[in-house]
C-alpha cells in the first residue's frame, strides 16, 4: 500500500494539549506531509477562543520544530463561517489545494491538479473528524487511536480562567504550559478572566435563554456604522447596534430603539424619528441568525434588520449612549473579523454582501 501524500488535520487547538500532539504525531509517521488547519483564525479573543491564530501556530512550532523545518508540517489558518457551511468547505478545499500544489511542484511532481495525490482526513475517535468526512467525501480516512481520551481543551481552559489559575502540565507539551504561565501574569489575561467570570454568572442572573434579540445593519456611503462595546461581554469590541427586544415591543421596533439609544443618530434637523429610520430598513434583506453558538451568554437569537441610508458624502451624526463606549462610521475596507464582537462579522458579511 502506498504512502498517503498528504494528512489533513483539522482543530482549534485552544490550547495543544497532548492529545493534538499525539495526533499529529503518529500521523506524521504515516503521512509525507500533514496540514494542521487552526479553526477559528479571524475571531476576537474571547475565553472560548483566548489565543490568537499567531500564537497557537507558535505553540506548534514549538512543539514540531524540526517537522516543521523539514516542511513536512504546515500549518495553515482557517476562518469561522458560522452560517455557511458551503464557504467553510470551499476555504478548506481552496488552502489545502494550494499547499498540496505548491508543495508537489517545489519536489519536482508533474500533476494535473490535487487528484495527482493522495490526501486523507485526519483525525481520532473523539473529534469531529466523522462529520468532516461526509464534507469531504473525496479524502481518505487516517484515523489515529487516542491515549487521551478523558479530556479536552474545554477543560484545560475551565482550569486556567480562575482567580488562582491552573496550568495542567501533565497533560500539555512543555512549551505550552510555560507559554500559559507566562501569558496569565499579563493583562490580556485579567481581561479574560474578568470576561469568563462575568459569562459564568450571566445565567444565574438572567437564565439560559432562549432570548431575542435584534441588531441594526447601518450603512451609508461604503461605510458601517458600529459601537464600542462598554463593558463585559466584549469590552472594547466593535459591535452592531442592537440589544434585548422588550416584552412589549415589536423586534423591528426593538431595533430602531436601539439604533438611537446607541448611535443618537442625526441629520441636519436633529435626531432621526423613529419613521424615518422604519423608512430606511430593507425588509427583504430582513434575517434570523441563531447559531446555537453564536454567543457565550447562552441561547440568543437574533434578527438584523438592514437600514440602507441615502448616498451622500456627510455622514449622518453619531454619538455613543446607552452601554456603547462610543458609535462611530467605520470603512468596510478597514474593517478585519478580530474586531467584531461575538458572530457580528458574519452578520455583517451576510447582511451588506461582503
Amino acid at each position: 500500500m502506498s504512502t498517503i501524500d498528504f494528512g489533513v488535520f483539522i482543530g482549534r487547538f485552544q490550547p495543544l494539549h497532548l492529545g493534538h500532539e499525539h495526533v499529529i504525531s503518529h500521523a506524521l509517521e504515516r503521512v509525507k506531509h500533514l496540514i494542521v488547519l487552526v479553526g477559528s483564525a479571524n475571531v476576537a479573543r474571547d475565553p472560548r477562543n483566548p489565543f490568537t491564530y499567531a500564537e497557537r501556530e507558535a505553540m506548534l512550532r514549538r512543539a514540531f520544530r524540526h517537522e516543521m523545518a523539514e516542511g513536512r508540517l504546515i500549518v495553515a489558518p482557517l476562518d469561522d463561517h458560522l452560517y455557511s457551511d458551503t464557504a467553510w468547505v470551499a476555504q478548506v478545499q481552496r488552502v489545502v489545494r494550494g499547499i498540496v500544489l505548491d508543495h508537489g511542484n517545489h519536489h519536482g511532481f508533474q500533476n494535473h491538479g490535487i487528484s495527482d495525490f493522495r490526501v486523507a482526513l485526519t483525525g481520532y475517535g473523539k473529534d469531529a473528524s466523522s462529520y468532516y468526512l461526509k464534507l469531504f467525501p473525496e479524502w481518505e480516512n487516517l484515523q489515529i487511536d487516542s491515549q487521551y481520551g478523558t479530556f479536552s481543551s474545554s477543560h484545560v481552559r475551565r482550569r486556567y480562567f480562575q482567580r488562582i489559575p491552573e496550568v495542567p502540565a501533565t497533560i500539555l507539551p512543555a512549551s505550552v504550559a510555560q507559554f500559559m504561565q507566562e501569558f496569565m501574569l499579563g493583562e490580556v489575561f485579567r481581561g479574560l478572566l474578568e470576561e469568563a467570570e462575568y459569562l459564568e454568572a450571566y445565567p444565574a442572573q438572567w437564565g439560559k435563554g432562549p432570548f431575542v434579540t435584534a441588531d441594526a445593519v447601518v450603512v451609508q456611503s461604503g461605510h458601517i456604522l458600529l459601537v464600542e462595546r462598554g463593558g463585559h461581554p466584549g469590552k472594547g469590541l466593535l459591535a452592531l447596534p442592537g440589544g434585548f427586544v422588550a416584552a412589549d415591543e415589536r423586534i423591528r421596533d426593538a431595533a430602531i430603539r436601539e439604533l438611537r439609544e446607541e448611535t443618537a443618530i442625526s441629520d441636519g434637523k436633529g435626531q432621526i424619528p423613529p419613521a424615518m429610520l422604519a423608512s430606511f430598513i430593507e425588509d427583504a434583506r430582513t434575517r434570523v441568525f441563531d447559531a446555537p453558538t453564536r454567543s457565550l451568554r447562552g441561547r440568543i437569537i437574533t434578527h438584523a434588520f438592514l437600514f440602507r441610508l441615502p448616498e451622500r458624502r456627510k455622514l449622518f451624526s453619531v454619538k455613543g449612549g446607552d452601554d456603547a463606549a462610543h458609535a462611530r462610521w467605520y470603512r468596510f475596507g478597514d474593517l478585519s473579523p478580530d474586531m467584531l464582537f461575538e458572530d457580528h462579522w458574519a452578520i455583517i458579511e451576510a447582511m451588506a454582501d461582503l
